[in-house]
């Protein structure tokens, strides 16, 4: 079995990506092993497309399961069609994802948790670079149901990390914006 996890950066040490389509790296990893082979995603900078292309890349690297922050419709259809199961609202370190994957804490999500070019201004700004002011949004999706207060403790916990990188992405658009003015 492979799982693909959205990267940061190279290795196991780097952070889940948010973003599926422009993240920057894959790391495909054979979990019971945890071998890994890092990849730059040749799909981030496509005008248009990403999420789909990404897919195929994923799909032909015979990945089973996909690690990701978001996943939009165009690339979580793809996945799908393909087989390949997709968890998103996943973050943190990419080691302890896939420990939290393998002990069963992630749970496959059943549709797509961004709308479409959900992830086209990352990195440079919430507007793309084109000066506009643009917010993401989200689709809604109701929370993994946890069975045992163990489970919903680790989802609890996934979400505050999840918020946390959400806060510190705002703050550096802050800082970013306060030394523009």
């Amino acid at each position: 079995m492979k799982i693909a996890v959205s990267a940061t950066g190279p290795g196991l040490d780097a952070q889940v990506d948010p973003r599926f389509g422009r993240c920057q790296h894959f790391v495909i990893v054979d979990p019971e092993s945890m071998d890994c082979q890092s990849l730059d995603n040749s799909g981030a900078m496509a005008a248009g497309g990403a999420g789909v292309s990404t897919a195929q890349i994923i799909a032909e690297r015979g990945a089973e399961v996909v690690l990701t922050g978001n996943c939009g419709p165009n690339a979580y259809q793809a996945l799908s069609a393909a087989g390949i199961q997709v968890i998103t609202g996943v973050s943190g370190r990419i080691k302890d994802a896939l420990e939290d994957y393998k002990a069963g804490k992630l749970q496959a999500s059943t549709q797509p948790n961004v709308s479409s070019h959900y992830g086209m201004g990352m990195g440079r700004g919430m507007d793309g670079g084109t000066g506009r002011r643009m917010r993401p949004r989200t689709i809604p999706q109701a929370p993994p149901q946890a069975t045992t207060p163990e489970q919903e403790i680790q989802v609890l916990k996934s979400e505050i990390r999840r918020m946390t990188e959400k806060l510190g992405e705002i703050q550096r658009r802050i800082d970013h914006l306060g030394k523009a003015s």
